[in-house]
């Protein structure tokens, strides 16, 4: 039993780290590497190797470590916006799948050739270690300015890709994989991702049904509501033995794409909840880790596989994927060296050492030495790999900052844009934009100062635009800004009169 004053140090001390890992995001983000690793080596501070706090209960990180993802998928469901990246979900589906089956055959066999690893346990490195980490990813690719078809990419494989290696490292910790041949394993993958899609979606829209007609009496209540679907999502398709992490994925993408009462509260709640978890669960890992029982072979695994893993896996993966799609060869190169692992991989880790495999700890050291040492050489040169591969074009310039705001009483969105010096918003006329019925710019704040615009009103650089706009034409108005800002004034004939490309604007999450 846990007493009063046990609670109490408990929360003190977590108070403590959850201030330091917030903290830790402003340093993350001046230097371009994932927060994960400050996390990790908080873990382990407060670990055995630091303060000594022992932590070796594999079975119960296991279990939190599931619960975590849950929630980190959830929070990637709830904000990916549908189009944007429809486009991008049939590639990126490709690299979730036949992407991983390649780059786990490759690590096997060079780990076998070259450590002598037995063939399973050569495998599970290769499984655990080819899904990449949403978190991990896009922590550092705000500083890329990528084109939108790229990072749809890599948004849609890192949201797909845990469900199928979750099954197969389940499958290859268990005695079924001694027991079933290939084709049975892969079919059973296959039938467990199909039932967890289905479920996932049914699940998705009855819950997006129900909530646009139930009046709740508190607007805080529709996000836990909306979180609770996915958790259900989850729960109910593993009861039935399908792949709770491809229902959750695909339920929060269907919520989170609903037109849903409180959106914008939802998504800012989901995304707290998520920083939550992937706090608790990096620091969980590294005081899972135990840096002084690690050998000089462990460190020398990790570096072999990660060679093995960045340099021929995941590029050998990339091109077999994204060859029925003609993708350019500079697109391929980032998409490969953009493989970031992060806390998925360290997760799969627990699976095989919950299960009790033999040599399951030293593949967990391997991993931990795998993503930390590959993390630290890959995130911090990702922009400079970006310039360097000449990723951005005219249309992905960033060239105007959105915000929005719910005006829930008028049915309306309250959008904040800052205009960038590369904005040919710039010297526009209020009444040249042309907005669609019912949207108005309400306020312009120019050098601390603000004024009620009038139609002869000319806009500058650095001037933020209070924009008032309509549900209904909510989109319209943004995809209309962003054409002036990028054709300047005489945009719809430019543009030939049609309609103007679907908005491509940047969402800024607020710290």
């Amino acid at each position: 039993m846990i007493t009063v004053a046990e609670l109490n140090d408990f929360l003190l001390y977590g108070a403590l780290v959850l201030l330091l890992a917030i903290l830790a995001v402003r340093a993350s983000v001046r230097f371009g590497f994932p927060s994960l690793l400050i996390y990790l080596a908080m873990g382990v501070a407060l670990g055995e190797a630091g303060l000594g706090i022992r932590f070796d209960d594999a079975q119960l990180a296991h279990a939190l470590g599931f619960a975590a993802l849950v929630v980190i998928l959830a929070e990637g469901g709830l904000t990916t916006r549908w189009a944007e990246v429809r486009g991008s979900m049939l590639p990126g589906l490709v690299l979730a799948t036949v992407g991983v089956a390649v780059s786990v055959l490759v690590v096997a066999v060079i780990v076998h050739g070259t450590l002598g690893f037995g063939w399973r346990l050569s495998l599970l490195l290769g499984a655990v270690t080819s899904p990449t980490d949403a978190a991990a990813v896009f922590s550092v690719l705000r500083k890329v300015p990528l084109p939108r078809r790229l990072a749809g990419v890599l948004e849609a494989e890192s949201g797909l890709n845990d469900a199928p290696t979750v099954l197969l490292v389940t499958l290859l910790s268990s005695s079924v994989f001694a027991e079933e041949s290939v084709p049975r394993i892969v079919g059973l993958i296959g039938g467990e991702l199909a039932g967890g899609t289905v479920l996932g979606f049914v699940i998705g829209w009855g819950g997006a049904w129900l909530l646009r007609r139930v009046a709740l009496p508190s607007s805080g209540l529709y996000p836990l509501a909306v979180v609770s679907f996915a958790v259900l999502a989850y729960a109910l398709t593993s009861f039935v033995h399908c792949s709770g992490f491809a229902a959750v994925y695909v339920a929060s993408l269907v919520l989170g794409n609903a037109e849903l009462p409180h959106r914008p509260t939802t998504r800012s709640f989901v995304e707290g909840l998520a920083w939550l978890a992937q706090i608790g669960l990096f620091v969980m890992l590294g005081l899972l880790a135990w840096p002084n029982r690690m050998e000089w072979s462990d460190v020398l695994a990790g570096l072999v596989g990660g060679l093995a893993l960045t340099f021929v896996a995941r590029p050998l993966s990339v091109l077999v994927s994204m060859l029925p799609f003609r993708t350019r060869l500079p697109d391929q190169l980032f998409l490969a060296w953009a493989g970031l692992r992060g806390a998925v991989p360290i997760v799969l880790a627990t699976i095989p050492l919950a299960a009790g495999l033999a040599r399951a700890d030293r593949l967990f050291n391997v991993v931990f030495i795998l993503v930390v040492v590959f993390t630290l050489v890959q995130a911090p040169t990702l922009p400079w790999v970006g310039k360097l591969l000449r990723l951005g074009g005219e249309e992905e310039v960033r060239d105007l900052d959105v915000e929005a705001a719910p005006l829930e009483r008028l049915d309306a969105d309250l959008l904040q844009i800052r205009i960038l010096p590369r904005s040919l918003l710039a010297n526009v006329e209020v009444g040249e934009l042309r907005l669609p019925e019912g949207a108005s710019v309400a306020l312009v704040v120019r050098e601390g100062r603000s004024l009620v615009p009038g139609l002869r009103t000319a806009l500058k650089v650095g001037d933020d635009l209070l924009v008032i706009a309509p549900r209904r034409v909510r989109e319209a108005t943004e995809r209309r800004l962003r054409s002036v800002s990028r054709s300047g004034r005489l945009a719809g004939w430019l543009e030939g009169h049609q309609p103007t490309a679907p908005s491509r604007m940047r969402w800024i999450r607020r710290p």
